[in-house]
């Protein structure tokens, strides 16, 4: 059984599911007579979505019919659907699904914060899908910035407004590409958005070698890899990266360093040694 296939029953079902729970008085109806099944007719919901009874009830079967954004929104306002839920019908529905303009999240809670403290010695950061810096422990403030983080902070503005020399990421030729590719990636759900397009013209503007990577057209996910930093107080430290996801905060997530050799080990104690009294935690 092809894709399209097995999700039409299983869209059929959600529908149904969905439907069940909203009354008539939910949406300012009266509740009528002889109702044999909890929750609104399928014409009732044909109606309060403004689209054909005949339409929504193929929709309903899970036949093979086209729908579109717009018509999918309006079903989704009239059945009540919470943001998981419409995402969910968008994937049913096969209909390419775009988060709400200028919904990237900006800042996380104090469990989280308590979560990358709890983390050190080794360097942990939370990251949105456009590399903005929403939280950091003390061992990653070390790592990258001698002293506290910039307002506001970005890892790839930071990373390609420094010279080659003075940069703390080795082998730029292999992880700005990586870093590119993955907020390209990003990118294809946000494009269009103001802060988004923004971004991406002043980063263009400021770096050539950005642009040249922008327009490569490459594109990755997140995902473990070892790379190399240099520091000027402790030379080469090699480290492996691993992001995590973070429920309840799209498109973010924590991205953890643990050193990769008994060498980074020691290294890493030393820097935090020496800048732990710069690395205060963010109020």
């Amino acid at each position: 059984m092809g894709t399209t296939q097995r999700r039409r029953p299983e869209l059929a079902a959600f529908l149904r599911s969905r439907r069940a729970r909203v009354t008539p008085a939910d949406v300012g109806m009266p509740p009528g007579l002889r109702r044999r099944t909890p929750g609104l007719r399928r014409e009732e919901v044909a109606q309060l979505s403004g689209v054909g009874v005949t339409w929504y009830t193929w929709l309903e079967q899970g036949r093979p019919i086209n729908a579109s954004a717009q018509v999918l929104d309006a079903v989704a306002r009239t059945l009540r659907l919470d943001t998981p839920e419409r995402e969910h019908l968008y994937h049913l529905a096969e209909v390419p699904y775009a988060s709400a303009p200028e919904a990237s999240v900006r800042t996380v809670g104090p469990e989280i914060q308590g979560i990358l403290d709890a983390l050190d010695p080794r360097p942990a950061v939370v990251y949105n899908a456009r590399y903005d810096i929403l939280a950091a422990n003390p061992a990653y403030r070390a790592l990258f910035y001698e002293d506290d983080l910039p307002e506001p902070a970005n890892a790839l503005w930071s990373l390609f407004q420094q010279p080659e020399a003075t940069c703390p990421v080795l082998f730029r030729e292999e992880e700005l590409p990586f870093m590119v590719a993955t907020l390209r990636a990003a990118y294809g759900a946000h494009c269009g958005e103001p802060a988004w397009e923004d971004f991406i013209r002043r980063l263009s503007a400021a770096s050539p070698l950005f642009t040249r990577l922008w327009e490569s057209g490459d594109v990755r996910q997140p995902g473990r890899r070892v790379k190399t930093f240099r520091h000027a107080r402790v030379g080469e430290l090699r480290m492996t990266s691993q992001s995590l996801s973070i429920d309840g905060l799209p498109e973010c997530r924590i991205v953890v360093y643990t050193p990769d050799d008994e060498e980074t080990v020691r290294g890493m104690a030393v820097l935090r040694e020496r800048c732990g009294p710069k690395t205060r935690a963010r109020q």
